[in-house]
């Protein structure tokens, strides 16, 4: 007997993945009853449970796990769709969504859309194949059409979104008070005697960065200070955005002495620009961004920021996923949470005889 084993299992060796069915050959079993003992059935005996297990670690078999779920109706998997892998707070709200997801059962499989509207839908597509119970997204840049967004609530999916969202589509939401964000913003370069600030902000279409826009509008109309539309000026908000806004600003006629750019990528390049054109800040033109990213407090000068909760922001999202997998047909409310952001004053807005 143990020289067909022998045989079998090296004839096994050439093949990519053992099955049930190899098991149940090598045993003299029915993969019927391997299957139950390796779920740990009643009915086989704890010796046939025993040399399955054995069989099993000896021929390297792997579950198919999506098989199983296809049966079962439930994968245990939630997608998660981020703009960008590369900034803290998303890594951060993925981070927090795991560790609560991972204690309730569930893994997740995180996609990044790289902030384009196809590459967006081609992950949605992509999780919905792999049959997840639920996604939890912030929309890229490129995003203004939802169809696919409705395409996960069609499915039945569960879909909670954070950061980034629309009210429309109707689902639970978790992100901080954009408008609010940009009063503490203006309030705070109003009493460091700014007068002309400019905003490099996101694209319009996106409800926090419209937020943001008509906070930092109502603000200064709040402080009683002018609006210069040619200050205003939208972008992805990358490094080298950034670096571009600041060169056509200080281009203007009057250039201004503030700049509150809506993401700290997009505040770092400008940085490097005030500092290659031997600008003081915040003497000559104070610096704000947006997001605390590590490098804020590490920069020269360091860069007041706001601080948009992302642990907490994380948390929330899984929790609200959870709920709504208890309550799958929407017996609970809607939940939108919005949490209150924090300005953190560093160097680059402080002006040193304030």
């Amino acid at each position: 007997m143990f020289n067909r084993l022998n045989k079998y299992i090296k004839k096994l060796e050439i093949k990519k993945k053992s099955t049930i069915k190899d098991i149940a050959i090598a045993l003299g079993l029915t993969p019927s009853a391997v299957s139950k003992a390796l779920s740990n059935h009643p009915r086989i005996s704890d010796k046939t449970k025993e040399a399955v297990k054995k069989m099993a670690l000896t021929l390297d078999y792997q579950p198919n796990t999506l098989s199983s779920a296809l049966r079962k109706g439930k994968s245990n998997l939630v997608g998660v769709i981020i703009p960008r892998v590369n900034s803290n707070f998303f890594s951060s709200v993925v981070e927090n969504m795991e560790e609560v997801l991972n204690a309730h059962g569930y893994n997740i499989v995180m996609t990044q859309s790289n902030e384009l509207y196809d590459k967006e839908c081609k992950s949605i597509d992509s999780l919905l194949g792999i049959q997840v119970d639920g996604i939890i997204a912030s929309m890229a840049n490129e995003t203004t059409c939802l169809d696919y967004y409705n395409k996960i609530k069609s499915k039945g999916v569960q879909l909670v979104l954070f950061d980034r969202g629309e009210d429309e589509l109707d689902v639970d939401y978790i992100g901080i008070d954009d408008y609010k964000s940009s009063h503490l913003i203006i309030d705070h370069l109003h009493l460091q005697n700014c007068k002309k600030i400019a905003h490099i902000a996101g694209f319009n279409h996106i409800r926090i960065y419209k937020d943001r826009v008509q906070g930092y509008r109502d603000a200064l109309e709040k402080c009683g200070l002018p609006i210069y539309e040619e200050m205003i000026i939208e972008s992805n908000l990358r490094i080298e955005d950034g670096r571009r806004i600041m060169k056509e600003l200080l281009k203007l006629p009057e250039r201004p002495d503030a700049v509150y750019a809506a993401g700290d990528y997009a505040a770092l390049g400008a940085l490097q620009v005030l500092k290659e054109e031997n600008i003081k800040v915040p003497e000559e033109i104070a610096l704000i961004g947006f997001s605390n990213e590590p490098f804020t407090s590490l920069s020269s000068p360091t860069i007041t920021t706001i601080n948009q909760q992302s642990a907490q922001i994380g948390k929330l999202a899984a929790e609200a996923f959870l709920e709504r997998v208890k309550n799958p047909k929407g017996r609970i409310h809607l939940k939108k949470i919005i949490l209150e952001p924090e300005l953190i004053i560093r160097e680059s807005s402080q002006k040193n005889d304030l």
